[in-house]
């Protein structure tokens, strides 16, 4: 009898079919070759069954049925895919094996074995575990079929994620929106996702930026000069500042210390999913799905790439030989002056940079495959193209450099400086055509590019920490001759907020649980208890938009109002676990141990269990939250003046807030006012939807801005804080007049 291959999706079945049956008859669901029939799941075509398929009661969303705990959890079939469903139910019938080649992870695990259960399938399974779609991957990995036993504990890790999270958001969700009188979402890991928003949205606003004063004296010695940072505490007097300032300028200076040290900068880690997911977005503004989907279509499409949905940022011993093809299928490419470049030296099993088995588990970083990248979109090119680099500056040397940190005194009073010589490019090479690449953006940056990524900018220009100087010229100093202060200027700095989260910081917090955690290799060993796993963060994400959680505002997420009433709900009924980050990052880890066979899947579930009976029996006592709760303020007030016009009084006589101008909508002809948190139509109920947050763009926004926005389309010159954080001055205007988009016009 032949043996049936069931793929995830088609493209992979077609792709398995040409590699081991390459004169496979098409049968447009299946292909049949001489030993093999090769069919494919469209994605899940099996699913947990909603709870009315338990007891028709369930149908209605009623707080007494609650909490809904199955003792034994029924599948359904997803009813759009249900034909294919069909097709490998026959097929398999006449075959007396199967090899599961779904994704190589616990998703693909889930996926085959719901099929296997609901088909009843009793023949035996063996596992097709590949990390790319070439042909000889894919020839190697039929020839080294495993059993699938060898992979039930990550299938019993796949089955418990899937049951814990159909029991925290079936009870979650039903027992807050029906308590609530509001459709609120619930998730096991997308509520704690949204508490990390709500969260630093409520630092940003409660944040009090203060003024300080910096003091920059510029310093020669003959040929050379450089910039020196006063050295103290804090200065917050600007009178005192400038008095420092004007006692060193032009005066003489002695270099107290002098040191002079040789240092490298070796390539940044090969990409694992989330890491790729991150970059696409800082550089092109890609959302966490959109990276997957093109990551996706790289290796199922183009077969360009090995397998993305991956933690790992290292490679097995096995794999050096298949990125050393990878590299001579570059040149002759759009590549070739960076391939011909490239080392094959550096990339060997002793680089633990790069190969470090101990810190691979399902599968290897993301690498290029030995196959020619042909007709790609702009869009896969970018991606595909920061892949290639990132491969590549794995065979170049480090970047090599000259510190030199000098302390000069003058008049007593201590400046220090840090000159960055440039000595060799190495790797940053690959990068030297890109802007901010191989010889730096500009002659200076910031501090230290690791800790201020690692930071995320939030706390930006309050260290007394001078920046790096860059130069590529011998930089030479006499310390034991004078220098001369030759200017010196105080300068007025602020605190900055912390920034909002984008996608990729969000993507990076949910990966370490919430923790800034500067420390790379702390980092790493978070990874088992992140939030979500790189498969899945894209799509909570996407679902925190979906229910109206969050917005996006050019790269920046904003909670919404409905957002914010979700976590102070949940955490006012006391259920606080529900919305912490440790806590679902904690049962991320007993996932994962689970999967290697270090945990038991039943305690993990009972667990699960108990804190969702806790969520009901916790939500059950909570008060009724108010109407208005879930509605932005602008509404709110919206509604308040709509009453007292409809009692035959102006909002003005009954206390309520003053109209302060029409709405700019057209034809709308409702008047804007004042709410607790923003500016709103009177004519709500009738689908305006234009609000303007009252704190827009790092700027509280006045009735008399508000005026001028609506009727000139513009603000007067302002001092703003733009999409990423960084302060600017420009006017605000009016975007779009029918939800009340507002955008920085810079002013040069």
């Amino acid at each position: 009898m032949k043996t049936l291959v069931i793929a995830e999706k088609p493209d992979m079945g077609r792709s398995i079919a040409a590699a081991i049956e390459p004169k496979a008859a098409n049968r447009r669901t299946h292909l049949v070759g001489e030993r093999y029939v090769i069919t494919w799941a469209i994605g899940h075509l099996i699913g947990l069954a909603e709870p009315d398929h338990y007891d028709d009661r369930y149908k209605k969303w009623n707080f007494a049925d609650l909490p809904i705990i199955p003792e034994t959890f029924k599948l359904l079939p997803n009813p759009k895919t249900k034909d294919q469903l069909k097709v490998i139910q026959t097929l398999a019938k006449e075959c007396g094996e199967i090899v599961n080649a779904c994704d190589a992870g616990r998703e693909g695990q889930l996926i085959f074995a719901y099929i296997r259960q609901h088909l009843k399938l009793r023949q035996p399974v063996k596992r097709l575990w590949i990390s790319d779609l070439t042909p000889e991957t894919i020839r190697r990995g039929f020839a080294e079929l495993k059993d699938d036993s060898v992979y039930e504990p990550l299938t019993r890790a796949a089955r418990a994620r899937s049951e814990a999270d159909w029991l925290i958001g079936m009870n979650g969700s039903r027992a807050f929106t029906t308590k609530h009188n509001e459709l609120l979402s619930v998730g096991r890991v997308q509520t704690p996702v949204l508490a990390l928003v709500y969260d630093r949205q409520k630092q940003i606003e409660s944040f009090t930026s203060t003024k300080f004063y910096e003091v920059e004296a510029h310093f020669s010695q003959r040929e050379t000069s450089y910039r020196g940072l006063w050295q103290g505490d804090r200065l917050t007097d600007p009178d005192k500042a400038r008095a420092i300032a004007a006692k060193v300028k032009d005066k003489p200076g002695t270099v107290v210390s002098y040191e002079v040290k040789d240092t490298k900068e070796y390539p940044y880690r090969l990409y694992d999913l989330t890491l790729l997911q991150r970059e696409a977005n800082a550089k092109f503004g890609f959302s966490a799905k959109k990276t997957l989907d093109i990551a996706q279509a790289l290796y199922e499409k183009h077969k360009v790439i090995t397998y993305p949905r991956t933690n790992s940022n290292y490679v097995n011993e096995q794999n050096i030989p298949e990125m050393h093809r990878a590299l001579d299928a570059l040149r002759g490419t759009d590549y070739e002056a960076l391939a011909s470049g490239a080392d094959k030296k550096y990339v060997h099993k002793h680089n633990k940079a790069v190969c470090n088995p101990a810190k691979v588990e399902d599968h290897h970083a993301i690498l290029p495959t030995a196959k020619r990248a042909g007709a790609l979109s702009p869009e896969e090119r970018k991606l595909y193209d920061l892949i290639i680099r990132r491969f590549l500056s794995h065979y170049y040397p480090p970047a090599e450099y000259k510190v030199h940190s000098i302390r000069t005194e003058v008049e007593g009073e201590p400046f220090k400086t840090t000159v960055k010589q440039l000595l060799g490019l190495g790797w940053k090479a690959i990068y030297e055509d890109e802007p901010g690449g191989g010889k730096d953006d500009g002659k200076k940056s910031r501090r230290s590019g690791k800790a201020a990524e690692s930071k995320g900018g939030d706390s930006a220009g309050e260290s007394n920490e001078p920046e790096e100087e860059l130069v590529d010229t011998p930089f030479v100093l006499a310390p034991e001759e004078p220098v001369h202060c030759r200017d010196a200027a105080a300068k007025e700095k602020e605190t900055q907020p912390p920034k909002p989260y984008t996608e990729g910081t969000l993507l990076k917090a949910m990966e370490s649980a919430g923790k800034q955690l500067e420390d790379e290799e702390l980092r790493d060993a978070m990874k088992d208890s992140g939030l979500g796993t790189p498969a899945t963060r894209a799509a909570i994400i996407e679902r925190l938009k979906n229910v109206g959680y969050i917005t996006m505002q050019g790269k920046r997420i904003t909670i919404t109002q409905k957002g914010r009433s979700a976590i102070e709900l949940i955490r006012g009924a006391g259920v606080e676990l529900l919305t912490s980050p440790e806590m679902t990052g904690q049962w991320e880890r007993r996932l994962n141990e689970i999967s290697r066979g270090q945990a038991a899947d039943d305690a993990f579930m009972e667990q699960v269990k108990k804190f969702t009976r806790f969520i009901v029996e916790k939500v059950r006592v909570q008060p009724r939250a108010a109407k208005t709760a879930f509605e932005p303020a602008a509404g709110a007030a919206a509604r308040a003046g709509a009453a007292a016009a409809q009692a035959g009084a102006s909002p003005a006589r009954a206390g309520e807030r003053e109209y302060i101008a029409a709405c700019p909508r057209p034809g709308c002809g409702g008047r804007i006012f004042l709410g607790n948190k923003g500016y709103g139509c009177s004519n709500y109920k009738t689908g305006c939807r234009f609000v303007i947050w009252k704190r827009s763009l790092g700027k509280t926004i006045t009735p008399a801005m508000i005026k001028s926005l609506v009727e000139k389309g513009r603000t007067n010159k302002l001092k703003l804080i733009d999409r990423s954080g960084a302060p600017i001055e420009g006017r605000i205007v009016l975007k779009d007049p029918n939800i009340g988009q507002v955008e920085i016009e810079p002013i040069p």
